[in-house]
């Protein structure tokens, strides 16, 4: 039989509180842990029809019924909208994870825009496209949902101009002026929240500075989605969709709808044709900011992206690090040294990486002011190549400097993009 494993932490606040007992029989979308009383944090529901195996303060472990009613589920219970939006579990599904409830619970007094970030910013990622292009219509209620929750005036759709069939899509379903598309132009990390801000309301916020600084609400594509079934149809948060890539033995990119949460990684790529026996890693996300999981790892309401990388290059003896607040942190870098047989002989951060308490945010996401006395610094450390995580700006700008230092350039997302033969991010075209 096959186990689903429910982690209590799949959000930011804090971790879930087990309500069920070991040996329990649970339906699918029954609460089965519960956000800590006055704190931020998210309820956790069943994805599968089971018997609960183990509890910890980690996980909940369910052991899956073979039954036919893989779709039917316990509906919620909530009364409004934003009872509905909590009761679900819902959070941002574009990575985040900031329980989605806390965004709704505050109307504009005036005015007011929602956001819906649909610009798929990581490369390979392709999910959130393909459920626009196939339920544009309840895209666009769920928009609606949350202008009424919020006393918004208008509703816009940011995404790339590339995604043709999806801006279609959308224009169909629209009926007033109060909702709009944007478009954004095609480059990294054009996703980023206040990225998105920057290019829709023309206001550049401080990195300490949310979305209502500018009269407004981020809401990505597919947590508006969820919004619309938490609400029209009852569903709490039990299922995602996810793009699986890599090298697979079949097609190199797949986007599998309704993955029941707590589903093994490894079942998932088996189901994507299994993958070759030599690889670099497993990461779980984007290239940039994807983080290295283990096989056995379930799938948790922010996955967005399983990717089986391509083996690593050999690197030179001594490797200087540039690290990106927008891709790979310093630890991740630091493994793919490692993996590359590098010794790490220095390590600088971009101009505007500013430090916060969990980490580093960029001053102006994807607006680079020049890389060349931090590739330089890296130089003078006796690195014979640099290794970067840099945003597609910031990328261009150490691509008109370290050659001419003689210093070779790799990239945060040269295995994931090598596995699936896509362009590597060097010197790109930004449109």
């Amino acid at each position: 039989m096959e186990s689903y494993r429910f982690l209590m932490n799949q959000h930011v606040g804090m971790p879930s509180i087990p309500l069920v007992k070991k040996g329990d029989r649970i339906n699918r979308g029954q609460i089965i842990a519960g956000k800590t009383p006055g704190a931020m944090g998210s309820n956790i529901h069943s994805s599968i029809n089971g018997r609960v195996l183990w509890i910890t303060d980690k996980y909940i472990e369910i052991e899956k019924e073979c039954d036919a009613n893989t779709y039917e589920y316990v509906k919620l219970k909530g009364k409004t909208p934003l009872e509905l939006v909590e009761e679900a579990g819902i959070v941002g599904l574009g990575g985040a994870g900031f329980p989605t409830y806390m965004k709704l619970q505050r109307p504009f007094k005036q005015g007011g825009t929602v956001i819906i970030n649909a610009a798929e910013c990581e490369p390979i990622l392709t999910h959130n496209i393909l459920m626009i292009e196939k339920k544009a219509e309840e895209v666009i209620r769920g928009i609606h949902i949350v202008m009424e929750m919020v006393n918004a005036e208008y509703g816009i759709i940011a995404m790339k101009r590339k995604h043709k069939k999806a801006i279609e899509a959308l224009k169909k379903c629209i009926s007033d002026n109060k909702i709009q598309i944007y478009l954004l132009p095609d480059m990294y990390p054009m996703g980023e929240e206040r990225a998105v801000i920057r290019q829709v309301e023309n206001v550049t916020l401080n990195i300490d500075q949310l979305p209502a600084a500018a009269n407004a609400i981020v809401i990505n594509a597919e947590t508006i989605y969820r919004i619309y079934e938490a609400v029209d149809k009852k569903k709490p948060l039990i299922d995602k969709d996810i793009t699986v890539a890599g090298k697979l033995r079949d097609n190199l990119i797949q986007v599998f709808e309704d993955v029941p949460i707590g589903t093994r990684v490894g079942s998932l790529i088996e189901k994507a044709g299994g993958c070759y026996p030599e690889y670099g890693e497993i990461i779980m996300g984007g290239p940039f900011t994807g983080k290295r999981i283990p096989v056995d790892f379930p799938v948790i309401k922010t996955t967005g992206g399983i990717i089986v990388t391509e083996t690593f290059l050999k690197g030179p003896d001594k490797i200087g690090l540039l690290v990106c607040a927008c891709g790979a942190d310093e630890k991740r870098l630091k493994q793919i040294a490692k993996d590359m047989t590098s010794k790490v002989v220095g390590v600088e951060y971009c101009k505007q990486a500013q430090k916060t308490k969990k980490g580093y945010k960029c001053e102006n996401p994807g607006i680079c002011p020049g890389q060349v006395e931090k590739v330089m610094a890296l130089k003078k450390t006796g690195a014979k190549a640099v290794l970067i995580s840099n945003c597609s700006d910031c990328t261009n700008t150490v691509m008109s400097c370290a050659p001419k230092l003689k210093l070779p350039v790799y990239h945060c997302t040269d295995g994931a993009l090598r596995a699936v033969n896509h362009k590597l991010i060097r010197k790109l075209n930004i449109s």
